[in-house]
Protein backbone atom coordinates (compact mmCIF):
# COMPACT_ATOMS: atom_id res chain seq x y z
CA UNK A 1 0.00 0.00 0.00
CA UNK A 2 2.86 2.42 0.92
CA UNK A 3 4.10 1.63 -2.49
CA UNK A 4 1.23 2.55 -3.98
CA UNK A 5 0.66 5.62 -2.72
CA UNK A 6 4.34 6.95 -3.38
CA UNK A 7 3.73 5.93 -6.73
CA UNK A 8 0.17 8.25 -6.62
CA UNK A 9 2.39 10.73 -5.88
CA UNK A 10 5.17 10.36 -8.41
CA UNK A 11 2.38 10.43 -10.74
CA UNK A 12 1.06 13.61 -9.82
CA UNK A 13 4.19 15.42 -9.63
CA UNK A 14 4.92 14.18 -13.28
CA UNK A 15 1.61 15.81 -14.32
CA UNK A 16 2.21 19.00 -12.58
CA UNK A 17 5.89 18.93 -14.18
CA UNK A 18 4.46 18.64 -17.61
CA UNK A 19 2.49 21.60 -16.88
CA UNK A 20 5.13 23.72 -15.70
CA UNK A 21 7.05 22.83 -18.81
CA UNK A 22 4.49 24.21 -21.27
CA UNK A 23 3.43 27.29 -18.67
CA UNK A 24 7.26 28.47 -18.49
CA UNK A 25 6.77 29.47 -22.03
CA UNK A 26 4.03 31.74 -21.67
CA UNK A 27 6.92 33.93 -20.30
CA UNK A 28 9.23 33.30 -23.60
CA UNK A 29 9.75 36.03 -25.69
CA UNK A 30 7.58 35.33 -28.53
CA UNK A 31 6.32 32.33 -27.38
CA UNK A 32 3.27 30.93 -29.69
CA UNK A 33 1.99 29.62 -26.16
CA UNK A 34 -1.36 31.91 -25.29
CA UNK A 35 -2.70 29.96 -22.66
CA UNK A 36 -1.94 26.81 -20.19
CA UNK A 37 -4.62 25.00 -18.04
CA UNK A 38 -3.54 22.34 -15.57
CA UNK A 39 -6.17 19.83 -15.01
CA UNK A 40 -8.94 21.34 -16.73
CA UNK A 41 -12.66 20.53 -16.96
CA UNK A 42 -12.92 18.84 -20.17
CA UNK A 43 -12.90 16.99 -22.49
CA UNK A 44 -12.45 13.62 -20.63
CA UNK A 45 -9.20 11.73 -20.11
CA UNK A 46 -7.29 15.06 -22.44
CA UNK A 47 -7.56 16.89 -19.83
CA UNK A 48 -4.47 16.78 -17.77
CA UNK A 49 -2.90 20.18 -19.33
CA UNK A 50 -4.13 21.88 -22.35
CA UNK A 51 -1.90 24.26 -24.31
CA UNK A 52 -3.62 26.66 -26.29
CA UNK A 53 -1.52 28.43 -29.20
CA UNK A 54 -2.21 31.72 -31.12
CA UNK A 55 -1.20 31.84 -33.75
CA UNK A 56 -1.85 28.19 -34.35
CA UNK A 57 1.57 26.13 -34.71
CA UNK A 58 2.22 23.82 -37.69
CA UNK A 59 2.53 20.24 -37.85
CA UNK A 60 3.65 17.51 -39.93
CA UNK A 61 -0.12 17.68 -41.86
CA UNK A 62 -1.81 20.54 -43.44
CA UNK A 63 -3.85 21.87 -40.58
CA UNK A 64 -2.42 24.16 -37.75
CA UNK A 65 -3.33 23.68 -34.28
CA UNK A 66 -4.30 26.09 -31.94
CA UNK A 67 -5.03 23.71 -28.89
CA UNK A 68 -3.30 20.48 -27.48
CA UNK A 69 -4.99 18.48 -24.67
CA UNK A 70 -2.94 15.88 -23.27
CA UNK A 71 -3.80 12.36 -21.36
CA UNK A 72 -0.21 12.03 -19.64
CA UNK A 73 0.62 8.57 -17.71
CA UNK A 74 3.83 7.70 -15.37
CA UNK A 75 4.98 4.84 -14.65
CA UNK A 76 7.18 3.68 -11.95
CA UNK A 77 9.29 1.45 -14.34
CA UNK A 78 10.19 2.35 -18.02
CA UNK A 79 10.21 -0.96 -19.57
CA UNK A 80 6.71 -1.26 -20.55
CA UNK A 81 5.74 -1.15 -23.74
CA UNK A 82 1.99 -0.89 -25.62
CA UNK A 83 0.65 -1.54 -28.88
CA UNK A 84 -2.18 -0.49 -31.68
CA UNK A 85 -4.57 -3.16 -29.58
CA UNK A 86 -4.04 -1.36 -26.13
CA UNK A 87 -5.88 1.55 -27.38
CA UNK A 88 -9.26 -0.52 -27.20
CA UNK A 89 -8.62 -1.59 -23.57
CA UNK A 90 -10.03 0.84 -20.53
CA UNK A 91 -7.52 -0.71 -18.33
CA UNK A 92 -4.43 0.60 -20.32
CA UNK A 93 -5.23 4.19 -19.22
CA UNK A 94 -6.61 2.94 -15.66
CA UNK A 95 -10.31 3.47 -16.70
CA UNK A 96 -13.22 0.82 -16.46
CA UNK A 97 -15.56 1.71 -19.39
CA UNK A 98 -13.88 3.76 -21.49
CA UNK A 99 -10.64 2.96 -23.45
CA UNK A 100 -8.48 5.71 -25.01
CA UNK A 101 -9.80 5.60 -28.16
CA UNK A 102 -13.37 6.18 -27.04
CA UNK A 103 -12.13 8.97 -24.95
CA UNK A 104 -10.29 10.22 -28.12
CA UNK A 105 -13.79 9.80 -30.22
CA UNK A 106 -15.65 11.62 -27.15
CA UNK A 107 -12.55 14.44 -27.06
CA UNK A 108 -13.20 15.36 -31.06
CA UNK A 109 -16.94 15.73 -30.76
CA UNK A 110 -16.35 18.85 -28.03
CA UNK A 111 -13.27 20.50 -29.04
CA UNK A 112 -12.21 22.64 -31.79
CA UNK A 113 -11.49 21.13 -35.20
CA UNK A 114 -8.12 22.59 -35.08
CA UNK A 115 -7.43 20.91 -31.94
CA UNK A 116 -4.76 17.85 -31.44
CA UNK A 117 -4.85 15.22 -28.80
CA UNK A 118 -1.97 13.86 -27.05
CA UNK A 119 -0.73 11.05 -24.97
CA UNK A 120 2.35 11.07 -22.98
CA UNK A 121 3.26 8.68 -21.68
CA UNK A 122 6.51 7.41 -20.09
CA UNK A 123 5.97 3.54 -22.01
CA UNK A 124 7.23 2.98 -25.22
CA UNK A 125 5.86 1.65 -28.51
CA UNK A 126 6.84 -2.18 -29.02
CA UNK A 127 9.32 -2.89 -31.51
CA UNK A 128 7.76 -4.72 -34.72
CA UNK A 129 4.23 -3.70 -33.23
CA UNK A 130 2.46 -1.58 -36.24
CA UNK A 131 1.85 1.12 -34.03
CA UNK A 132 5.56 1.84 -33.90
CA UNK A 133 5.38 2.55 -37.69
CA UNK A 134 2.66 5.13 -37.29
CA UNK A 135 4.08 7.31 -34.88
CA UNK A 136 6.03 9.92 -36.88
CA UNK A 137 9.83 10.66 -35.86
CA UNK A 138 9.15 14.19 -36.50
CA UNK A 139 6.67 15.44 -34.15
CA UNK A 140 5.02 12.10 -32.86
CA UNK A 141 1.77 12.62 -34.91
CA UNK A 142 0.10 9.62 -36.35
CA UNK A 143 1.02 8.62 -39.66
CA UNK A 144 -2.31 8.70 -41.55
CA UNK A 145 -1.12 8.38 -44.57
CA UNK A 146 0.69 4.99 -43.81
CA UNK A 147 -2.52 3.85 -41.93
CA UNK A 148 -4.69 4.68 -44.46
CA UNK A 149 -2.38 3.13 -47.26
CA UNK A 150 -5.35 1.56 -49.24
CA UNK A 151 -4.71 -1.75 -48.36
CA UNK A 152 -7.16 -4.49 -47.39
CA UNK A 153 -8.00 -5.48 -44.28
CA UNK A 154 -5.72 -8.49 -44.45
CA UNK A 155 -2.33 -6.23 -44.31
CA UNK A 156 -0.66 -5.10 -41.46
CA UNK A 157 -2.00 -1.96 -41.22
CA UNK A 158 -5.80 -2.89 -42.37
CA UNK A 159 -5.91 -5.24 -39.09
CA UNK A 160 -4.87 -2.30 -37.36
CA UNK A 161 -7.39 -0.28 -39.26
CA UNK A 162 -10.18 -3.29 -38.47
CA UNK A 163 -9.49 -3.22 -35.08
CA UNK A 164 -9.98 0.10 -34.33
CA UNK A 165 -12.81 0.65 -36.77
CA UNK A 166 -15.16 -2.28 -34.91
CA UNK A 167 -13.77 -0.99 -31.46
CA UNK A 168 -14.92 2.37 -32.35
CA UNK A 169 -18.03 1.14 -34.17
CA UNK A 170 -17.85 2.93 -37.34
CA UNK A 171 -18.74 2.24 -40.63
CA UNK A 172 -15.78 2.85 -42.73
CA UNK A 173 -12.24 4.16 -42.69
CA UNK A 174 -12.99 7.65 -43.45
CA UNK A 175 -15.32 7.99 -40.15
CA UNK A 176 -11.77 6.60 -38.06
CA UNK A 177 -9.40 8.94 -40.51
CA UNK A 178 -11.84 12.15 -38.98
CA UNK A 179 -10.40 10.60 -35.55
CA UNK A 180 -7.26 9.32 -35.05
CA UNK A 181 -5.74 12.19 -37.65
CA UNK A 182 -5.76 14.51 -34.43
CA UNK A 183 -3.57 12.11 -32.00
CA UNK A 184 -0.15 12.20 -31.30
CA UNK A 185 1.49 9.35 -29.54
CA UNK A 186 4.32 10.80 -27.19
CA UNK A 187 6.20 7.56 -25.79
CA UNK A 188 9.29 7.43 -23.78
CA UNK A 189 8.44 10.91 -22.35
CA UNK A 190 11.74 12.34 -20.06
CA UNK A 191 11.92 10.89 -16.37
CA UNK A 192 10.86 13.36 -13.35
CA UNK A 193 14.26 14.08 -13.07
CA UNK A 194 15.09 15.15 -16.60
CA UNK A 195 11.75 17.50 -16.09
CA UNK A 196 12.75 18.88 -13.02
CA UNK A 197 16.22 19.84 -14.94
CA UNK A 198 14.49 21.25 -17.85
CA UNK A 199 12.14 23.48 -15.50
CA UNK A 200 15.04 24.95 -14.29
CA UNK A 201 16.09 25.81 -16.81
CA UNK A 202 13.43 27.32 -18.50
CA UNK A 203 12.88 29.12 -14.98
CA UNK A 204 16.33 30.62 -15.37
CA UNK A 205 16.10 31.87 -18.99
CA UNK A 206 12.33 33.50 -18.15
CA UNK A 207 13.74 35.25 -14.73
CA UNK A 208 11.76 32.86 -12.13
CA UNK A 209 13.01 31.11 -9.46
CA UNK A 210 14.89 28.28 -9.96
CA UNK A 211 15.32 25.03 -7.24
CA UNK A 212 18.23 23.45 -6.07
CA UNK A 213 19.34 20.12 -6.92
CA UNK A 214 19.96 19.37 -3.29
CA UNK A 215 16.35 20.36 -2.14
CA UNK A 216 14.11 16.55 -1.38
CA UNK A 217 11.14 18.51 -2.30
CA UNK A 218 10.67 20.63 -5.78
CA UNK A 219 8.65 23.66 -4.95
CA UNK A 220 6.78 23.71 -8.52
CA UNK A 221 5.05 20.12 -8.11
CA UNK A 222 2.92 21.37 -4.69
CA UNK A 223 2.12 25.03 -6.34
CA UNK A 224 0.37 23.15 -9.57
CA UNK A 225 -1.70 21.78 -7.38
CA UNK A 226 -2.52 24.99 -5.42
CA UNK A 227 -3.13 27.04 -8.67
CA UNK A 228 -5.83 24.47 -8.72
CA UNK A 229 -7.20 24.81 -5.37
CA UNK A 230 -7.43 28.33 -6.05
CA UNK A 231 -9.09 27.98 -9.21
CA UNK A 232 -6.23 29.50 -10.83
CA UNK A 233 -5.44 26.53 -13.07
CA UNK A 234 -6.00 28.21 -16.55
CA UNK A 235 -3.00 30.39 -16.90
CA UNK A 236 -2.44 33.15 -19.60
CA UNK A 237 0.98 35.26 -19.56
CA UNK A 238 -0.29 38.05 -17.53
CA UNK A 239 -1.79 35.42 -14.64
CA UNK A 240 1.15 33.64 -14.52
CA UNK A 241 3.16 37.03 -13.72
CA UNK A 242 1.08 37.84 -11.30
CA UNK A 243 1.07 34.32 -9.38
CA UNK A 244 4.84 34.41 -9.51
CA UNK A 245 5.03 37.85 -7.88
CA UNK A 246 2.67 36.52 -5.42
CA UNK A 247 4.97 33.63 -4.49
CA UNK A 248 7.84 35.40 -4.70
CA UNK A 249 9.58 33.97 -7.81
CA UNK A 250 10.17 36.41 -10.04
CA UNK A 251 13.96 37.18 -10.11
CA UNK A 252 16.12 39.46 -12.38
CA UNK A 253 16.70 37.79 -15.60
CA UNK A 254 20.16 37.96 -16.52
CA UNK A 255 20.55 41.01 -19.30
CA UNK A 256 22.43 39.43 -21.72
CA UNK A 257 20.19 36.85 -22.31
CA UNK A 258 17.59 39.70 -23.78
CA UNK A 259 20.37 41.74 -26.20
CA UNK A 260 20.34 38.22 -28.43
CA UNK A 261 18.21 38.30 -31.24
CA UNK A 262 15.82 35.17 -31.67
CA UNK A 263 15.97 33.55 -34.90
CA UNK A 264 14.32 30.07 -35.83
CA UNK A 265 15.19 27.87 -38.77
CA UNK A 266 12.74 24.73 -39.00
CA UNK A 267 13.11 22.04 -41.67
CA UNK A 268 11.20 20.33 -39.25
CA UNK A 269 8.54 20.99 -36.00
CA UNK A 270 9.37 18.85 -32.47
CA UNK A 271 6.82 18.81 -30.12
CA UNK A 272 4.92 22.24 -29.20
CA UNK A 273 6.03 22.87 -26.12
CA UNK A 274 9.14 23.81 -27.55
CA UNK A 275 8.25 26.17 -30.44
CA UNK A 276 9.08 29.07 -29.27
CA UNK A 277 12.12 31.96 -29.07
CA UNK A 278 11.48 33.45 -32.22
CA UNK A 279 8.77 35.85 -34.02
CA UNK A 280 7.15 34.94 -37.37
CA UNK A 281 8.89 37.56 -39.49
CA UNK A 282 12.37 35.73 -37.47
CA UNK A 283 11.79 32.60 -38.73
CA UNK A 284 12.71 30.47 -42.07
CA UNK A 285 9.93 27.54 -41.99
CA UNK A 286 11.69 25.13 -44.72
CA UNK A 287 8.55 22.74 -43.38
CA UNK A 288 6.78 22.59 -47.05
CA UNK A 289 9.83 21.41 -48.56
CA UNK A 290 10.19 18.41 -46.38
CA UNK A 291 7.91 15.29 -45.34
CA UNK A 292 9.46 14.70 -41.98
CA UNK A 293 12.85 14.59 -42.40
CA UNK A 294 12.86 13.39 -46.37
CA UNK A 295 13.01 15.65 -48.92
CA UNK A 296 9.65 16.78 -50.83
CA UNK A 297 9.77 14.68 -54.40
CA UNK A 298 11.30 16.95 -57.25
CA UNK A 299 13.21 19.27 -54.21
CA UNK A 300 17.48 19.45 -54.07
CA UNK A 301 19.59 20.34 -51.57
CA UNK A 302 21.91 22.12 -52.96
CA UNK A 303 19.45 23.98 -55.47
CA UNK A 304 16.05 24.00 -53.27
CA UNK A 305 17.42 24.82 -49.51
CA UNK A 306 20.60 26.47 -49.45
CA UNK A 307 19.43 29.94 -50.89
CA UNK A 308 16.93 30.36 -48.58
CA UNK A 309 18.89 29.50 -45.76
CA UNK A 310 22.14 31.65 -46.81
CA UNK A 311 19.32 34.79 -47.63
CA UNK A 312 17.52 34.41 -44.30
CA UNK A 313 20.51 34.59 -42.45
CA UNK A 314 22.12 37.04 -43.92
CA UNK A 315 19.00 39.29 -43.24
CA UNK A 316 19.38 38.41 -39.96
CA UNK A 317 22.84 39.18 -39.79
CA UNK A 318 21.87 42.83 -41.09
CA UNK A 319 19.33 42.84 -38.11
CA UNK A 320 21.62 42.09 -35.22
CA UNK A 321 25.25 41.69 -34.51
CA UNK A 322 24.11 38.96 -31.53
CA UNK A 323 21.66 35.98 -32.78
CA UNK A 324 20.19 33.08 -31.01
CA UNK A 325 19.86 30.17 -33.45
CA UNK A 326 16.75 27.98 -33.13
CA UNK A 327 17.82 25.09 -35.01
CA UNK A 328 15.12 22.75 -35.50
CA UNK A 329 16.29 21.64 -38.76
CA UNK A 330 19.20 18.68 -40.49
CA UNK A 331 22.65 18.47 -39.29
CA UNK A 332 23.57 20.07 -42.74
CA UNK A 333 21.51 22.62 -41.89
CA UNK A 334 23.07 23.63 -39.02
CA UNK A 335 26.60 23.51 -40.58
CA UNK A 336 25.52 25.47 -43.71
CA UNK A 337 24.42 28.59 -41.17
CA UNK A 338 28.12 28.25 -39.48
CA UNK A 339 29.68 28.44 -42.87
CA UNK A 340 27.21 31.56 -43.02
CA UNK A 341 28.02 33.14 -39.64
CA UNK A 342 31.58 32.26 -39.87
CA UNK A 343 34.58 32.87 -37.30
CA UNK A 344 35.14 36.57 -38.97
CA UNK A 345 31.18 37.77 -39.72
CA UNK A 346 32.01 39.46 -36.53
CA UNK A 347 28.21 37.85 -35.24
CA UNK A 348 28.00 37.09 -31.52
CA UNK A 349 25.85 33.48 -31.45
CA UNK A 350 24.14 31.44 -28.56
CA UNK A 351 22.70 28.20 -30.07
CA UNK A 352 19.36 26.83 -28.59
CA UNK A 353 20.43 23.10 -28.37
CA UNK A 354 17.78 20.03 -27.61
CA UNK A 355 18.65 17.19 -26.14
CA UNK A 356 17.85 14.00 -23.54
CA UNK A 357 17.65 16.80 -20.99
CA UNK A 358 15.83 19.45 -22.41
CA UNK A 359 16.20 22.86 -24.07
CA UNK A 360 19.82 24.67 -23.16
CA UNK A 361 21.69 27.24 -24.35
CA UNK A 362 24.97 26.97 -25.60
CA UNK A 363 27.70 29.86 -26.49
CA UNK A 364 31.39 29.68 -26.42
CA UNK A 365 32.19 30.87 -22.99
CA UNK A 366 29.12 28.55 -21.18
CA UNK A 367 32.08 26.87 -18.84
CA UNK A 368 31.52 23.71 -20.65
CA UNK A 369 34.82 23.38 -21.20
CA UNK A 370 36.00 20.07 -22.32
CA UNK A 371 34.88 18.12 -19.33
CA UNK A 372 33.68 15.18 -22.01
CA UNK A 373 37.62 15.68 -23.41
CA UNK A 374 38.24 15.44 -27.58
CA UNK A 375 37.90 13.33 -30.29
CA UNK A 376 40.31 10.07 -30.42
CA UNK A 377 41.20 10.21 -34.01
CA UNK A 378 41.78 7.42 -36.08
CA UNK A 379 43.22 7.64 -39.77
CA UNK A 380 42.72 4.95 -42.51
CA UNK A 381 43.79 4.58 -46.09
CA UNK A 382 41.07 2.41 -48.01
CA UNK A 383 41.64 3.52 -51.31
CA UNK A 384 43.97 5.60 -53.52
CA UNK A 385 41.85 8.50 -54.36
CA UNK A 386 42.59 12.21 -53.08
CA UNK A 387 39.28 12.37 -50.90
CA UNK A 388 38.81 12.36 -47.90
CA UNK A 389 36.39 10.84 -45.33
CA UNK A 390 35.37 12.71 -41.65
CA UNK A 391 33.24 10.28 -40.11
CA UNK A 392 32.20 12.11 -36.78
CA UNK A 393 30.70 9.75 -34.12
CA UNK A 394 29.31 12.13 -31.16
CA UNK A 395 26.00 11.38 -30.75
CA UNK A 396 25.94 8.17 -32.17
CA UNK A 397 28.14 5.79 -33.76
CA UNK A 398 28.26 6.78 -37.63
CA UNK A 399 31.94 5.10 -38.55
CA UNK A 400 30.67 1.52 -39.86
CA UNK A 401 27.66 2.78 -42.15
CA UNK A 402 29.53 5.49 -43.00
CA UNK A 403 32.61 3.26 -44.26
CA UNK A 404 30.09 1.41 -45.80
CA UNK A 405 29.05 4.16 -47.84
CA UNK A 406 32.42 5.22 -49.11
CA UNK A 407 33.09 1.90 -49.89
CA UNK A 408 29.92 1.46 -52.19
CA UNK A 409 29.39 5.48 -53.59
CA UNK A 410 32.51 7.66 -53.32
CA UNK A 411 35.52 5.49 -54.84
CA UNK A 412 37.41 8.84 -54.74
CA UNK A 413 37.92 8.86 -51.10
CA UNK A 414 41.45 7.37 -50.28
CA UNK A 415 41.59 8.50 -46.70
CA UNK A 416 39.02 7.71 -43.76
CA UNK A 417 39.17 9.65 -40.30
CA UNK A 418 37.33 8.37 -37.57
CA UNK A 419 36.73 10.75 -34.49
CA UNK A 420 35.09 9.10 -31.20
CA UNK A 421 34.62 10.47 -28.25
CA UNK A 422 36.68 8.53 -25.25
CA UNK A 423 33.42 7.49 -23.13
CA UNK A 424 31.36 6.55 -26.65
CA UNK A 425 29.00 7.93 -28.26
CA UNK A 426 25.76 9.16 -26.27
CA UNK A 427 22.98 12.03 -26.20
CA UNK A 428 24.87 14.07 -23.53
CA UNK A 429 28.50 13.18 -24.72
CA UNK A 430 29.29 17.07 -25.58
CA UNK A 431 28.96 19.22 -22.83
CA UNK A 432 27.64 22.49 -24.28
CA UNK A 433 28.93 25.23 -26.30
CA UNK A 434 32.72 25.71 -25.29
CA UNK A 435 32.87 22.24 -25.64
CA UNK A 436 31.40 21.77 -29.21
CA UNK A 437 33.56 24.37 -30.30
CA UNK A 438 36.72 22.56 -29.22
CA UNK A 439 35.81 19.29 -30.34
CA UNK A 440 35.03 21.57 -34.23
CA UNK A 441 38.65 23.14 -33.78
CA UNK A 442 40.51 20.02 -33.08
CA UNK A 443 38.79 18.36 -36.19
CA UNK A 444 39.45 21.57 -38.47
CA UNK A 445 43.12 21.71 -37.07
CA UNK A 446 43.42 18.12 -38.29
CA UNK A 447 41.51 18.71 -41.71
CA UNK A 448 44.16 21.70 -42.30
CA UNK A 449 47.35 19.37 -41.46
CA UNK A 450 45.85 16.46 -43.51
CA UNK A 451 45.54 19.03 -46.59
CA UNK A 452 48.66 20.78 -46.77
CA UNK A 453 49.57 18.66 -49.46
CA UNK A 454 46.64 18.51 -51.43
CA UNK A 455 44.50 21.66 -50.88
CA UNK A 456 41.57 20.88 -53.64
CA UNK A 457 41.55 17.14 -51.66
CA UNK A 458 37.29 17.17 -51.15
CA UNK A 459 36.34 16.58 -47.34
CA UNK A 460 33.38 14.36 -47.26
CA UNK A 461 31.68 14.44 -43.77
CA UNK A 462 29.25 12.27 -42.24
CA UNK A 463 28.51 13.13 -38.60
CA UNK A 464 26.08 12.14 -36.13
CA UNK A 465 26.23 14.85 -33.38
CA UNK A 466 24.52 17.62 -31.96
CA UNK A 467 23.65 20.61 -34.31
CA UNK A 468 25.54 22.99 -32.22
CA UNK A 469 28.48 21.02 -32.97
CA UNK A 470 27.98 21.12 -36.77
CA UNK A 471 27.56 24.63 -36.80
CA UNK A 472 30.70 25.47 -34.94
CA UNK A 473 32.45 23.08 -37.53
CA UNK A 474 30.68 25.15 -40.06
CA UNK A 475 32.30 27.73 -38.77
CA UNK A 476 36.04 26.40 -39.80
CA UNK A 477 34.54 25.54 -43.29
CA UNK A 478 37.35 27.65 -45.10
CA UNK A 479 39.67 25.33 -43.52
CA UNK A 480 37.84 22.36 -45.01
CA UNK A 481 36.83 23.28 -48.06
CA UNK A 482 35.92 22.24 -50.54
CA UNK A 483 33.63 19.91 -48.63
CA UNK A 484 30.46 17.87 -49.12
CA UNK A 485 28.38 17.30 -46.09
CA UNK A 486 25.93 14.05 -45.47
CA UNK A 487 22.96 13.42 -44.33
CA UNK A 488 21.57 9.95 -42.41
CA UNK A 489 18.71 8.28 -42.64
CA UNK A 490 18.17 7.95 -39.04
CA UNK A 491 14.74 6.89 -39.13
CA UNK A 492 14.97 4.30 -41.52
CA UNK A 493 12.10 5.33 -43.17
CA UNK A 494 14.27 6.03 -46.69
CA UNK A 495 17.31 4.86 -48.13
CA UNK A 496 18.57 3.83 -44.80
CA UNK A 497 21.91 4.96 -45.07
CA UNK A 498 23.63 8.44 -46.51
CA UNK A 499 22.74 10.77 -49.04
CA UNK A 500 24.70 13.67 -50.20
CA UNK A 501 22.94 17.35 -49.34
CA UNK A 502 25.50 20.57 -49.31
CA UNK A 503 28.68 20.66 -51.13
CA UNK A 504 30.56 24.00 -49.75
CA UNK A 505 33.38 24.92 -51.69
Amino acid sequence: MADAVVARWHGDNYQARVFWENALNLLLPNSCVVEVTFEADGPKAFDDVIVKYAPPVARSGQDRVSAEYHQIKWHVETGGRFGYENFTEPSFIGAQSFSLLERLQQARRAAPASAQFTFLTTYRAKDGDPLSLLISGNDNTLLVERLFDGTTDRSRMGKVRKCWREHLNLEDDEQLRSIVRSLRVVDGHRSLQELREQINIKAEAVGVLTCSAADSDFRYDELARQLKVRKLNALNRQALLQFCEEEGLLVDRPTEYDCFLPIAVRSFLGPAADIVGAAPEDTLLLTDDFRQRYLQEGREWQRNIRPKVESFLRAMIKKSAKLRLILDAHASIAFLAGTVIHLKSGIETQLVQKGRVGTRTWHVDDGSGVKGGYFEIEEDQPGEGRGIAIAINASQATTAQARAYVAAQVPSVGKFVSCAMPTGPGQQSVKGGQHAAALAEQISNYVRAMKEDDPDAVIHIFAAAPNGLLFYLGQHHQAMAPCIVYEFDFDRRGNKTYQPSFTVD
